[in-house]
């Protein structure tokens, strides 16, 4: 049987360009989680950034008119957070990031210092200053582990592209010589965490998202079947452009989140 065949059992979902734009609900996302619901499909949204804790994400949903709880949403910050405690418990870590990957280390019992750090746990900082980055540098020369939330070299903001979390890493990497650990898509570390959080196995799993690079990548490194919707940054012009960069395909393709509803629909009885 082949991934696009499988039965579907849980489902996780991408965000910025899957369901949502902004703050504008992609035309259809109301009409998926309803379908979910209603047929008891367990789903949790995974998400790379890593600058809002769990609770606003869930917030910014429910504004929108979709299903969230806090502990429905799942975010690089958490995962790295989780990482990081999982192989040094009660690390002192210095933090390159905002409010929810710092929420998120403190959850994890994490120590946030200013210097003697066990780890750098960096993710996106729209109020990055030289000094923050020099004394990152300092603690990578001195033993440091660096761990990144996620890869991302650009993001969406209402001003067009900026500069993200991946920008900031490669910036630490050049300078220190240390490689980071990766967190988030396509690192199959952000997926083990929602698959756990999921409770389904990743064979019984349909990863949706509408980048072929990241969402798509990740949910193939994880052995979760995919689903690309073109919704977002990929489109039906270029998906072909994108397929080559990335080096992968989805095992589906959906033009809108309508022919998801009905392509999931035929999989879930």
């Amino acid at each position: 049987m082949t991934n696009s065949q499988r039965m579907i059992k849980g489902v996780l979902l991408d965000l910025d360009g899957t369901l949502y734009h902004g703050t504008r609900m992609i035309p259809g996302a109301d009409r998926l989680m309803e379908m979910l619901t209603a047929n008891d499909i367990p789903y949790r949204y995974v998400t790379n950034n890593s600058s809002l804790s769990p609770e606003a994400f869930a917030a910014r949903l429910r504004g929108m008119g979709l299903p969230a709880r806090a502990e429905d949403v799942c975010t690089s910050a958490g995962a790295a957070a989780e990482y990081v405690a999982g192989r040094r418990p009660g690390a002192k870590v210095f933090i390159i990031g905002e409010s929810g990957l710092r929420e998120a280390a403190l959850n994890a019992g994490l120590q946030l210092v200013d210097s003697g750090a066990d780890v750098v746990l960096q993710g996106i900082d729209r109020e990055l200053t030289y000094t923050k980055i020099a004394c990152a540098v300092e603690q990578l020369l001195n033993g440091a582990e660096s761990v990144m939330t996620n890869p991302d070299l650009l993001l969406p903001s209402e001003h067009g592209l900026i500069p993200g979390a991946g920008s900031i890493g490669a910036m630490l990497q050049a300078a220190s010589g240390k490689v980071p650990t990766v967190i988030g898509k396509p690192s199959p570390i952000l997926m083990n965490y929602a698959l756990e959080r999921l409770g389904v196995e990743a064979a019984d799993t349909l990863v949706v998202g509408d980048n072929l690079a990241t969402d798509i990548g990740a949910g193939i490194a994880a052995g979760c079947a995919t689903a690309l919707v073109l919704t977002g940054l990929t489109t039906a012009d270029n998906l072909e452009h994108y397929a080559a960069q990335a080096g992968c395909r989805a095992d589906v393709v959906c033009a809108d989140l309508d022919a998801l509803i009905s392509y999931i629909s035929e999989r879930i009885r």
